[in-house]
């Protein structure tokens, strides 16, 4: 399957090298420099210190900010207005919520009323059903019975 082994000399190859062809620079011409003079030269100042030594340099300003611009002033009738409505909106919440409510615990007094009834009515109906066949307490048979000093005596 495999080819036998042969001995070859060494095959030669053509070897093509590839080199990197450089661009050549832009020319860019250096920005000319303007001087700027400053409007006003600012003063030097000289400070000396407690210990003796001089510190001597230019005095800066502080920057002022820019001031800012002034808003128009709201109208009290504007702020009575929208004030007027808010409480309005809060006050008809809550009455949707205390309407809404009062229908809930009418429900729940309805229902409780109508429970109550339903035990009840059921036990009357056990008392009245069960009465005619057990008979609780004590049972007295008056035909022989005989009174004495107010004691019943069987």
């Amino acid at each position: 399957m495999f080819p036998e082994n042969v001995s070859h000399v060494p095959a030669q190859r053509a070897v093509e090298v590839h080199q990197p062809t450089p661009y050549p620079p832009a020319a860019v011409a250096p920005a000319p420099v303007v001087p700027i003079q400053p409007g006003t030269i600012p003063s030097v100042a000289s400070v000396v210190l407690p210990d003796g030594r001089v510190v001597t340099g230019y005095s800066l300003s502080p920057m002022q900010p820019e001031p800012l611009a002034t808003k128009p002033p709201v109208s009290r009738a504007a702020v009575n207005v929208a004030l007027g409505g808010v409480g309005f909106l809060a006050v008809c919440g809550g009455l949707l919520l205390l309407t809404t409510f009062i229908a809930a615990l009418t429900a729940l007094v309805t229902q409780l009323i109508v429970l109550a009834a339903v035990i009840f009515g059921g036990w009357i109906a056990v008392q009245v059903f069960s009465a005619s066949g057990h008979h609780g307490g004590t049972t007295v048979n008056i035909r022989k019975a005989t009174f004495k000093r107010n004691h019943f005596q069987g």
